[in-house]
């Protein structure tokens, strides 16, 4: 499982929304035996810029998340002050570029803010910094939709919990006209096309959240042992079905329901270094949106 979640976080930022341009997204992640509940509003833009006409282009992505973390159960924290909601402000700057043999090269640097700003303003401790670089090789079939891509690279987070660059690995099929398959991360999935309009899909994937605590809190745990809670963060591997109407050709519905096959929200130490564990037991989980693609 350990190397699953690596895998999957790996990929996590270099998701298929790469081929998005605007994505609208509300998730609810209730939790079993508690009474806690993770909901989200998310909203994400592509807007790529071309720089030539030999397939360059810089892309500029900005994102907004909205993380409700609503915790009712007893917490041996007493003062939880503004607790339950974090914002995410992220941009990223990607750039990429044809090579031969049907290879593409491309990179992605950003910055982001995540907290739930309840100081006097902007902390250090709010701003997160990515990096990424990658491979892509497409194939494509005269007859088509039959098409294929591998991607390979690296990724890089900071502050995060595995302070490495970890591998992207992902391997994409359509090998029918009515079905496809993805080995790898951001997910494993197969999905069956119904029509030109209507698709369904099994995939494990992941989900996650991560929010700095602008004032932190200091508690004694069962030990004895003072600890100090500096961020809150939700790890998510989840197994699920998925439904896609496609209004046009590149604007469409989603919905995913599923249940989890790891979950996990935590508080962590300025080190990354558990200290608390809010939730670990598997759930229900539920994902729609709608998202214009290109």
């Amino acid at each position: 499982m350990l190397v699953a979640c690596i895998l999957l976080y790996a990929f996590s930022n270099l998701k298929a929304q790469d081929t998005d341009l605007v994505r609208f997204e509300y998730a609810y992640i209730p939790q079993a035996e508690s009474d806690n509940v993770y909901s989200r509003v998310r909203f994400s833009f592509n807007y790529p810029i071309k720089m030539d006409d030999k397939g360059t282009y810089l892309v500029i992505s900005p994102q907004y998340r909205y993380n409700s973390l609503k915790i009712d159960d007893g917490l041996v924290i007493d003062d939880r002050g503004d607790f339950n909601n974090f914002q995410t402000f992220g941009l990223e700057l990607g750039y990429t570029f044809k090579m031969k043999n049907n290879w593409r090269f491309g990179t992605k640097v950003g910055v982001g803010i995540s907290s739930n700003f309840e100081g006097s303003g902007l902390e250090s401790d709010d701003f997160r910094y990515t990096g990424s670089l990658y491979f892509v090789k497409s194939y494509k079939n005269k007859n088509a939709p039959k098409t294929s891509r591998l991607i390979l690279g690296l990724r890089y987070a900071t502050p995060a919990s595995i302070n490495f660059p970890l591998p992207i690995i992902n391997y994409f099929k359509r090998f029918h006209p009515s079905w496809s398959y993805s080995l790898g991360t951001p997910k494993t999935s197969i999905k069956y096309f119904f029509n030109e309009k209507n698709t369904l899909q099994a995939f494990i994937g992941l989900d996650r959240f991560y929010g700095n605590l602008q004032n932190n809190r200091a508690f004694v745990d069962q030990n004895g042992e003072t600890k100090v809670a500096e961020n809150a963060s939700m790890l998510n591997i989840i197994g699920a079905l998925g439904y896609q109407y496609y209004f046009t050709e590149h604007l469409l519905f989603y919905a995913y329901g599923g249940y989890t096959l790891s979950n996990e929200i935590r508080l962590r130490d300025g080190n990354q270094e558990n200290v608390l564990k809010i939730n670990d037991q598997n759930t229900f989980y539920f994902r729609s949106g709608i998202k214009l693609k290109i």
